[in-house]
């Protein structure tokens, strides 16, 4: 299934602005019937796990959804706020037959959105995501209504935080404590704001929370992984040790060394992966991480004796070609960080235990073990055109990015990549000297908008 066959689901689930299609509750109750019809013919026993961060729309789209699973015969469990790889957990320690994120991560407030996970745990591939979409708009489940007894029914689970509270503590390394840390933490005002506190603070660390009072609103707002200088300037306010920043759903981490200093995806991978390749826990001497990662990071592994395999941007096709090729890391520079020995997909939090752990037993400062790779400038360009159209069809552009290419050389690389869901070309060019990339950038966007008028 392709993103322009899509009618539904794109790179990460459903999206968009909540009570506007997609993102009704109409189609949130058709999706529950759906998951529901498809568990139902694999297992015996039949609950799916409903979760969702702090979104004034989550209410309303937690009801359809639960209605229309319960209207299936499939029983609901609901979490209420937890961060998505708490509901990846909670599905898979429950048992469940699937569990149901109601995010839209790191949108704001007004977006929502629906992510499923198996009962394993890990999202649904393309395949059955399209299956979902057959379902509902075949009208197939209409003539399957379970009456009577027969209809599921919906349960809270009071605990789910506690146990995902333990559940990340026991992936920290119990010869080890926070308590000489001073911890910077913002939550986003999201899903980690209950729970990222509590973990940092019941292994010893001194904890400033910032972004943890939810109003349905602020979410994401100034704040959390896509504001990173918030907690920067923090951490120098304070004299903190570290600063930690979550994204809205808490699979995304961005973190900031004692000097104030920004430290991205790219930069915790290359740390995380030395320690693992170390210890030879790097399953097979490789990180996984997509197109959009630094060559920088490239270079590093390649100098401790590892290799990198690239995938499309995406964090699940980060975990697809883990899980198909056997490796146990893997992440984006934008904070996505999935180490598959603890848990099924990216989880903030837990990267962040993962990069205390190393800087306790290195007994280095995070702005010295930062410096193990070096990030090559990157230039980033989005073109809006008046519809969509493949990149090598724009007229002139073909030519126009193979000069640009014979320009860099070795020096540098340039990534072109059409939007799925709007009109929108993405041009990524990366090299050693600002100034050329910036040029070569605005070139090739010259190209397209000159095209685009003709």
């Amino acid at each position: 299934m392709n993103a322009g066959s899509r009618k539904l689901f794109g790179t990460d689930g459903v999206r968009g602005i909540a009570n506007i299609h997609p993102m009704t509750t109409e189609i949130a109750m058709q999706i529950g019937r759906a998951i529901a019809f498809l568990v139902k013919n694999q297992s015996r026993d039949h609950h799916i796990v409903i979760g969702k961060d702090t979104r004034l729309s989550g209410y309303m789209i937690e009801n359809a959804l639960a209605a229309g699973i319960c209207s299936m015969g499939v029983n609901v469990l609901l979490v209420g706020p937890l961060p998505t790889p708490g509901i990846a957990f909670i599905t898979t320690s429950m048992r469940a037959d699937a569990g149901v994120v109601i995010s839209a991560s790191h949108n704001p407030f007004q977006d929502n959105g629906i992510k499923i996970f198996s009962g394993d745990g890990f999202k649904l591939p393309d395949e059955m995501e399209a299956e979902i979409e057959e379902l509902i708009f075949s009208q197939k489940m209409e003539a399957l209504r379970p009456v009577a007894d027969e209809v599921g029914k919906a349960a809270r689970i009071d605990d789910s935080k506690g146990r995902y509270i333990v559940f990340l503590k026991n992936t920290f390394p119990r010869k080890y404590t926070l308590d000489d840390f001073h911890i910077v933490l913002d939550c986003a005002h999201g899903a980690t704001y209950k729970v990222a506190p509590h973990v940092f603070a019941e292994l010893g660390a001194r904890v400033t929370a910032i972004g943890v009072d939810p109003d349905g609103k602020n979410i994401n707002s100034r704040c959390g992984a896509l504001h990173p200088e918030v907690i920067a300037a923090k951490v120098k306010e304070v004299g903190a040790d570290i600063g930690l920043a979550l994204d809205g759903d808490g699979d995304r981490l961005i973190v900031c060394d004692e000097r104030g200093r920004i430290v991205d995806g790219d930069h915790i991978m290359a740390i995380c992966a030395r320690e693992l390749l170390a210890g030879r826990k790097l399953r097979k001497k490789t990180l996984v991480t997509t197109v959009m990662s630094n060559m920088g990071l490239e270079e590093a592994m390649g100098k401790m004796g590892g290799k990198l395999v690239r995938t499309r941007v995406g964090d699940r096709y980060v975990v697809e070609a883990m899980r198909s090729k056997g490796y146990n890391f893997g992440g984006e520079q934008s904070g996505h960080l999935i180490f598959l020995d603890h848990n099924t997909t990216g989880d903030g939090t837990l990267a962040a235990l993962q990069l205390l752990a190393v800087m306790i037993k290195r007994n280095k400062p995070l702005s010295e073990l930062s410096k193990i790779m070096t990030a090559y400038p990157q230039v980033l360009e989005n073109v809006r055109m008046s519809a969509q159209v493949a990149p090598d069809q724009i007229q002139g552009f073909p030519q126009a990015l193979a000069r640009a290419e014979r320009k860099l050389g070795s020096r540098g690389r340039i990534l072109v990549r059409p939007s799925g869901t709007e009109p929108v070309i993405r041009i990524m060019v990366e090299g050693e000297d600002n100034k050329e990339i910036g040029s070569l950038a605005l070139d090739l966007c010259d190209v397209i908008r000159r095209a685009d008028k003709s």
